[in-house]
């Protein structure tokens, strides 16, 4: 149990480093632009009483809208510190999807990018509210502009007296189906990540560097490149730009990061990426993968082109980051690793009954970051949050050395003749193959019965073709259980995902497959 006093406001992170006198030490490195831990704080000082001048009250709600500039953590502490719930949301969604975020959260301010106030403007056409749109990083035009906030607001501001459990930030979490559901997280959140996974695992000090591809405003990021590093008094590299092989290689060659953050679609692009192994890379010590789970041939292809560790782990927006974790010098590639210390897991089958070793079953975590509830959503949260158990939605096996291996989403598993098949045990053998760039496998009806039909991405030098595809299924054959094989196999230019990387299976699943597509009959020996 991490202690806290009653009265508690997580913005205090910035504080411990000015009290450690690291005023003077560079906090953010972006672009051209250094900002020191001292210019940082009274950056958020300045925002937090212009907040309060603008009428935001302790916990309005405040939709952040924002790139990874030094514009976001000044937002998130701004609104924190003076006792506001910030709100980061995905910047690459459409006016009507964030008119849903402010109606839900009934935010009474937005902070955007400039280059997203017109679709912010869309997205209140209409709306009754009234909403305060505050841009950053460009012409506010007839919004506030959050530069001369920054300049005019004083530059001291108390934290407000906040309770350790009171709500201090949401994260809306990006489900596979229907509308967003807001995870409310609480002021005691974020320090106990970063007491548990960031000292635990990471082991994080003053002296690194971190950069995140993985960007602010979704929960890995948001631990990466915020509150780790300003936890330990670390420096922090920004990159607004898109999360390609290029210029994050660029950035991370010329930034010499310590500690570099991605998820398995971004490794996989980056050795795919003509010229990668020209980069130098030397000064990263571990890597880390998360969001999706990371096939073991990523793994060894990074390690032997780049000469370090991927840490693997899982986590979620609810849990606020990773709670189970492979560890510098215990990875068992193609694993999630073992329980961070500080959270406990546990396996259960489809009764709540615990499973045996090696057998498959629903992933329950347990850990004082889980989020308190779904913002109006209270079925939502009966169902997900079970007492002190957060029921991830993951079907897990742990092996006999505490590792635990992901099967894939519980509502992704497909049963075939009485069998369940896990699709990430067919992507990571069909990922082996060498002609195979990705693959997604999702079950599909067949005259009334379910079949597994695979979706592949080539490796450059290759071409789709029937031959190919029987290659594909007798490679399966080969390395997994007879009845594992994908019936059909589909080539494709490029998977459906969401921002974060992960498979968006459920838009693979069409009614029937091409009747046209090469099929093998069952095998089920």
């Amino acid at each position: 149990m991490i202690e806290l006093p009653d009265t508690y406001n997580a913005s205090v992170l910035i504080d411990r480093n000015l009290e450690a006198g690291r005023e003077d030490k560079t906090a953010i490195f972006c672009g051209d632009e250094e900002v020191t831990y001292g210019e940082l704080a009274r950056r958020i000082n300045r925002f937090g009483n212009s907040l309060a001048g603008l009428g935001v009250r302790r916990e309005d709600r405040i939709l952040l809208m924002l790139n990874d500039t030094p514009s976001f953590p000044v937002a998130f502490f701004g609104a924190m510190r003076m006792g506001a719930v910030p709100i980061p949301v995905n910047t690459l969604l459409k006016p009507d999807e964030y008119r849903f975020f402010i109606e839900n959260s009934g935010a009474k301010a937005v902070v955007c990018d400039a280059m997203h106030h017109a679709t912010i403007r869309d997205a209140l056409e209409g709306y009754s509210e009234p909403v305060e749109v505050i841009a950053a990083n460009g012409d506010a035009g007839e919004s506030h502009s959050m530069e001369e906030m920054v300049s005019s607001g004083g530059d001291e501001l108390s934290p407000a007296a906040t309770h350790k459990d009171d709500m201090a930030f949401w994260l809306y979490s990006s489900g596979s189906t229907g509308k967003p559901k807001g995870a409310v997280h609480l002021h005691h959140d974020i320090i106990y990540t970063c007491e548990t996974y960031a000292k635990n695992v990471l082991e994080i000090t003053a002296g690194d560097i971190t950069f995140s591809a993985s960007k602010l405003f979704h929960a890995y990021g948001l631990g990466n490149n915020i509150s780790f590093p300003y936890w330990a008094g670390a420096s922090t590299v920004l990159c607004p730009g898109k999360p390609l092989p290029e210029p994050i290689l660029e950035t991370a060659q010329a930034a010499r990061p310590t500690l570099f953050f991605a998820v398995p679609t971004l490794y996989n692009a980056i050795l795919n990426h003509e010229g990668a192994a020209d980069y130098d890379l030397s000064s990263v010590r571990n890597g880390v993968s998360a969001a999706e789970a990371l096939p073991a041939s990523i793994w060894r292809r990074w390690k032997e082109m780049f000469g370090w560790e991927i840490l693997d782990g899982i986590g979620s927006t609810e849990m606020l980051h990773i709670f189970v974790s492979n560890a510098p010098g215990a990875t068992k590639p193609g694993s999630s690793g073992k329980p961070v210390p500080g959270y406990e897991a546990k396996i259960l089958d489809e009764g709540e009954r615990p499973v045996e070793v090696d057998e498959a079953g629903n992933l329950y975590v347990k850990g004082d970051s889980a989020a308190a509830f779904y913002w109006r959503n209270h079925e939502k949260t009966k169902a997900t949050m079970r007492g002190e158990w957060m029921f991830a939605g993951d079907w897990y096996r742990e092996d006999g050395d505490g590792y635990f291996w992901y099967e894939g989403r519980a509502d992704d598993m497909i049963k075939v003749s009485g069998l369940w098949v896990s699709p990430v045990e067919v992507e990571y053998t069909l990922a082996e193959h060498e002609a195979v760039n990705e693959a997604a496998a999702v079950g599909v009806p067949v005259d009334g019965l379910t079949r597994i039909r695979a979706h592949i991405t080539l490796r450059e030098g290759n071409e789709p073709s029937e031959e190919l595809a029987t290659e594909l299924q007798e490679w399966c054959k080969e390395n997994l259980k007879r009845y594992q094989y994908p019936h059909f196999v589909e080539f494709m230019d490029e998977l459906p995902k969401t921002v974060t990387g992960k498979i968006q299976r459920f838009k693979l699943r069409d009614p029937e497959p091409d009747v046209s597509m090469p099929r093998q009959e069952d095998e089920l020996v």
